[in-house]
């Protein structure tokens, strides 16, 4: 089975430029390929890291990935998918993200031995000579089909700036300065990025008169077509400081029944005949392929141990352990006890606002060691805290917190 075939089974593809040529190329020679990352936080998402899945698979049949860091293109921004311009972001921004990304992308990708490539577009987008940049690319392009790509025409009626018109070029430019360098021969990425895509492959064949290819991944949404990757808090990072291992190990875990084929085929590397059968369980016994789910994309992005501390910390606020040292924890002063739950839990980030922790309360929402919370002035005291001056708490039906009192 040719890595397209294992690509094509467990659902990454979504379109591809020259589907009969890809597959006769991917069969017969190993290539080099990319896929292109742009900096604009300080941590990769969920949205990254089905990338990496694909870029792992790519990797594990013998071809070479690039792992292109945008700090050229990060200086525009990307218009796609966007309903108005992104924020601009700075040098120092960039280089700060771009120090991030490349901690974590060791984690999927093994770049020892030259086995794979970090590259960033900084390097030769940033000193471009504008006037060489329209005479060697820019004559390549024409307006009128740029203006019927689907990242430029949601924008059009809100208006599109001529600064954002040029990603397009700037990306397409990176393929072929990664052909010429390393002999790229496709690009990978999301499908949103299928028009910046298409423009790279023509843009080598027309200039270089060779063979450039492109295939997306899909999108990872849910059955019903909603964005996955979305938590009260924002975004499902893969930063532990910014989603730890427990909300992340938890997220999986409460999937919708009908994504857990999907979720298990493209996040772990399960075999599919595995997956199939986890997924074909039904009722109650679905969970049981949640729990692999969650077990198996918490180990890939943070490790095996934090894995498990997640899925311990899990069974035993659902009743199957007693280990709570690895439910999120909140420290307060003893001088809090006797606050008003509002300020604290305010403060401690358990909530966004304070008048987030009312609304919850007028729900009947938040619970203190397994007691709901009816009166919005309430305050913490003494007798609520166990020996080891802890509580228990529990924002709505799934979210727990351990407050210590130091």
């Amino acid at each position: 089975m040719s890595v397209l075939d294992v690509l094509q089974e467990r659902g990454f593809i979504k379109q591809m430029s020259h589907e009969d040529e890809i597959r006769e190329l991917l069969e017969k020679e190993k290539i080099t390929f990319y896929i292109g990352f742009d900096p604009t936080a300080d941590s990769l998402h969920v949205g990254h890291f089905i990338a990496l899945m694909m870029m792992s698979h790519m990797q594990k049949a013998g071809h070479r990935p690039i792992c292109l860091l945008g700090g050229g293109t990060g200086m525009v921004g990307d218009p796609s998918g966007k309903d108005e311009m992104r924020q601009m972001l700075t040098k120092d921004f960039i280089s700060h993200n771009i120090e991030c990304f490349k901690k974590q992308m060791g984690r999927f990708i093994d770049f020892t031995g030259g086995m794979a490539i970090l590259a960033n577009n900084a390097d030769w987008l940033l000193d471009l000579n504008y006037v060489k940049l329209l005479r060697e690319v820019g004559v390549h392009f024409s307006v009128n089909r740029m203006l019927t790509a689907e990242c430029f025409r949601k924008r059009l009626e809100r208006g599109l700036s001529f600064f954002e018109f040029n990603y397009m070029i700037m990306q397409s430019y990176d393929f072929w300065k990664l052909n010429q360098a390393y002999g790229c021969v496709m690009q990978l990425g999301g499908d949103d990025q299928w028009s910046n895509m298409l423009a790279g492959v023509e843009l080598i064949r027309r200039k270089e008169q060779k063979p450039a290819f492109c295939m997306t991944c899909r999108l990872l949404t849910t059955s019903d077509g909603r964005k996955m990757g979305k938590t009260e808090k924002g975004a499902l990072w893969l930063d532990v400081k910014k989603t730890s291992p427990y909300d992340f190990y938890q997220y999986w875990r409460n999937v919708d029944d009908s994504d857990v084929e999907t979720c298990l085929s493209l996040l772990t590397f399960l075999p599919m005949d595995e997956v199939r059968r986890l997924s074909s369980l039904k009722d109650a016994e679905i969970n049981t392929a949640k729990k692999v789910l969650a077990f198996e994309v918490t180990k890939l992005v943070h490790g095996e141990d934090e894995a498990v501390k997640a899925r311990q910390a899990a069974e035993a606020l659902f009743g199957i352990g007693t280990d709570l040292s690895n439910v999120p924890a909140i420290e307060i002063t003893h001088a809090d006890i006797g606050a008003k739950m509002v300020d604290v839990l305010t403060a401690g980030k358990v909530f966004s606002s304070k008048r987030e922790v009312r609304k919850m309360i007028a729900q009947g929402g938040l619970y203190i060691n397994d007691t709901a919370v009816s009166n919005p002035e309430a305050c913490f005291s003494p007798n609520m805290f166990d020996a080891e001056k802890s509580l228990l708490i529990r924002k709505g039906k799934k979210k727990y917190f351990r407050l210590t009192a130091k």
